[in-house]
């Protein structure tokens, strides 16, 4: 399909190596959406390639959880799980939270965590050590729980795949409830209630949403069941409303799709995190230096990585710790910790993509639809990052190996996949399961984990090429980058900007938009940081911009951008309002390049 196009701009294969094509759109629904509210043309263009229509434009630009939040019950078990849960905190039962230790796990977490101490009750919060325990629910755990008094149990993020441990926990009559939002299975594990918008019984409509999606319903539900059994008489109900920065925050940061009720929930949850009330969240902004109103680039990319490091480096309870405490010396003490093991994250990291980057260039020629790549002695906890740098640089799936040694002597994997658009990699690790190649693992579009034995590496990584290949055969992956229009230097001005920031939050499914500053010309480029590419571009009008482009500087771009001052450049990015000093303006992220006469 994408040969029978032109390339946009005639750029078929970028500095970058990509194929630049125009976001499909309907022109005229593009007209229509621009006159008719008054907005630039560009701007109607990116909403129209959004799918927007007439109708749905005003409830697109003003998502509203009155028009979108739908019924807790229509959730299989939904009522089972809030009849459960009500009735521990009205009986005071012991109620733990077993939670995954990612982002959307920990937002999950603390949000229950808050409702259960607005309505008077206590709730442990119990985050498994990633290196020790690994993913989700196990035995042993849960009847540690069970010995120490807890009478039920709460999963959030996990425990749709956790068939052995929901059973021993079974066995042993202790009370389990799933709030999971992972791919299912047709056999579901046993528990009181297993709420997960992904079960096959449902019907599929809100199978984007995240584990504090899943979560945020399953409140509303409880708080429910609770006023319907008169516990509020005497007792001020809580507003839901006020942890829906936390719901935001996990949304955005498990990369689910913003659209529907996932956009409504970041969009009013951005609100709230503006308003600064949770003291975790507002002592992380301030160490990271976030000043201005936080949006989802923020969360996904500033506050997000910062609550995840305690878990990728074995401190797996700090980031549900810093968002459910009302402590403001605590917030600061937990935030200051995990920005310092965000620090050690990103020098593992390092480490472990450059070890793994050898090894692919060593069989480059080798290197088919899934990217499979395994090491010893590479931290379990940046293997996800791993894969997504590779994913992005590979343009097709990746699937990072952590390989170490078992107490028998046995070499044991544990990975972690990222995917890319129109690849289901992690219903091809649930299918490497069944088929007995996997000791456990689970997933979803987009991102999946495993844990494999060292002698079924080479079985599972035909198997999962495979099944990938058959994927990509249907539609052929082509690294393409997707563009929304073409603008001179002088048209990327704040103005526009503010009026394409009204289309947000942006994010998966919701595209920030990106376009192609054409024919500028590199007139100054220097190295910032570390590895990064800063550049001052000039339009044939003499307007000038700001641009940058982050770990470019060993990539062809950026030796392109570097060596090529005075040089017309077609360059592709996002616009972003850039404050210093108090002075506005604009500024460019570079994503590719590629000289302005590409043909």
């Amino acid at each position: 399909m994408t040969d029978t196009v032109p390339p946009f701009l005639n750029v078929a294969h970028s500095l970058s190596g990509k194929r630049w094509q125009a976001r499909p759109h309907d022109e005229r629904l593009a007209w229509g959406l621009a006159q008719g509210r008054g907005l630039p043309e560009i701007v109607g263009r990116v909403l129209a390639a959004r799918g927007v229509t007439e109708d749905a434009c005003d409830g697109f630009l003003n998502p509203t959880l009155k028009a979108l939040l739908p019924d807790p019950s229509r959730f299989k078990d939904m009522d089972k799980a809030a009849e459960r849960i009500a009735r521990a905190v009205m009986e005071g039962e012991p109620v733990a939270v077993f939670g995954d230790y990612d982002v959307d796990g920990a937002t999950s977490s603390a949000l229950l965590r808050r409702f259960f101490r607005a309505v008077g009750a206590d709730l442990r919060i119990y985050v498994p050590d990633r290196l020790k325990e690994g993913y989700g629910p196990n035995g042993p755990a849960l009847l540690r729980l069970k010995a120490e008094g807890v009478r039920l149990v709460v999963t959030v993020d996990c425990g749709v795949s956790a068939f052995a441990a929901l059973e021993a926990a079974s066995d042993a009559g202790l009370d389990v409830v799933v709030l999971d939002h992972h791919a299912a299975e047709p056999r579901l594990p046993p528990a009181i209630a297993l709420v997960n918008p992904n079960r096959l019984d449902e019907d599929g409509a809100y199978r984007t949403l995240c584990a504090a999606g899943v979560t945020f319903l399953a409140v509303v539900a409880v708080n429910r069941a609770l006023r319907n059994a008169g516990f509020y008489a005497g007792r001020n109900e809580p507003n839901l409303m006020e942890w829906l920065d936390l719901v935001a925050l996990g949304t955005v940061c498990d990369v689910v799709p913003l659209t529907g009720l996932n956009r409504a929930l970041v969009a009013q949850g951005l609100k709230v995190m503006a308003r600064r009330s949770n003291p975790g969240l507002s002592a992380l902004a301030d160490i990271a230096g976030v000043k201005e109103k936080p949006d989802a680039y923020h969360a996904g990319f500033v506050l997000g990585p910062r609550v995840n490091a305690g878990g990728r480096v074995g401190a797996s309870d700090l980031g549900a710790r810093l968002l459910s405490t009302d402590d403001p010396m605590e917030a600061m003490d937990l935030a200051q910790k995990l920005e310092a093991h965000n620090a050690e994250r990103r020098t593992v990291e390092q480490g472990v993509l450059e070890d793994a980057l050898a090894r692919l260039e060593e069989h480059a020629e080798e290197l088919a639809e899934l990217v499979f790549v395994a090491g010893e002695g590479w931290h379990p906890g940046v293997i996800g990052i791993v894969a997504s740098r590779l994913k992005e640089r590979y343009s097709r799936p990746a699937c990072v190996i952590a390989l170490e040694q078992a107490a028998d002597g046995t070499v044991i994997g544990k990975a972690s996949g990222r995917s890319v658009r129109g690849v289901d990699l992690g219903a091809a690790v649930i299918a490497a399961r069944q088929e007995g190649l996997l000791l456990a693992g689970g997933g979803h579009r987009m991102a999946a984990g495993f844990t494999v034995a060292g002698d079924r590496m080479a079985a599972l990584q035909e198997f999962l090429t495979s099944r990938v290949a058959e994927q990509v055969a249907a539609a052929p992956l082509v690294p393409t980058l997707e563009l929304d229009g073409a603008l001179a230097v002088g048209a990327a001005n704040a103005a526009l900007v503010e009026r394409l920031n009204q289309l947000g939050p942006f994010g998966t499914g919701n595209a920030e938009p990106r376009f192609a500053v054409t024919d500028a010309r590199v007139v100054r480029a220097d190295v910032v940081g570390a590895n990064h590419v800063r550049c001052i571009l000039q339009g044939n009008d003499g307007a000038r911009l700001k641009a940058i482009a982050f770990r470019a500087l060993d990539s062809e771009m950026g030796k392109a951008l570097l060596m090529g001052r005075g040089s017309p450049f077609h360059i592709a990015g996002v616009l972003r309002i850039d404050r210093w000093n108090g002075a506005e303006g604009v500024q460019l992220l570079i994503d590719d390049a590629a000289p302005s006469q590409s043909v």
